[in-house]
This record gives structure tokens, sequence and C-alpha cells, in this order.
């Protein structure tokens, strides 16, 4: 999935952490980035689909973000999606407006 990211994206692409499974990191330039996610606990993992945050970084490294639900891309997690569809939420997110101010919620609690 990693070349289906929107152009200018950083992408870090690795297993999960705690759950197995996959787990890719986009950033994109407005500050703003996608955590997607496949995993016997993600919504639709068990059957191969993806589910996707939208996140908000507050550091260079990718591990160093918070998730966000004040967005009008949603304001939950995103499940059961295909690569196509979490690729067209990812091209969404990365047309936001440029983020400034605060981060909205605590930094990821599933970061080592």
């Amino acid at each position: 999935m990693t070349d289906l990211v929107p152009a200018g994206a950083l992408v870090t692409r690795r297993a999960h952490p705690y759950f197995g499974g996959e787990q890719i990191v986009a950033r994109f330039p407005n500050g703003y980035g996608a955590s997607i996610v496949r995993h016997p606990y993600s919504c639709g993992g068990g059957v191969g689909l993806w589910e996707l945050d939208v996140i908000v970084f507050d550091g260079e490294g990718p591990d160093q973000f918070g998730l966000t639900y004040d967005t009008p891309i949603t304001s939950d997690v995103i499940g059961w999606l295909t690569e196509a569809e979490a690729l067209a939420h990812c091209a969404d997110i990365a047309q936001l407006p440029a983020r400034g101010g605060e981060m909205p919620c605590p930094r990821n609690s599933l970061r080592p």
C-alpha cells in the first residue's frame, strides 16, 4: 500500500508494535497524516481490510503523533477499507488546510 499513498507523503511501513499485522504511517506536508493498520483487532483486519486514523504530528519522528477527531474526514476511526478506499481518504487528508496549534488528543498510547 505504500505505493498508493499520495505523492509528497513521508511513509513508514512496519509490523504493528503490539498486535502484529501491519502499520503504515503517512505524513503529509500539511501536518496531518494517516495511521493505516491491518491486524487481528482492527476493523476489518480479520478479512484483509484496513483501518485508518487521521493523525497530527508533534515532532519529526514517525512515532510522534496523536489521533485527531476534529477534521471533516471523520470523527472516529474508519474501518473495513480496501486499499483504494484508504488511498482516497489519504488524498482527502493531504488536501486539508495546514494544521496549526496544539495537538487535540494525547499522543498515541499504542506507541512503544
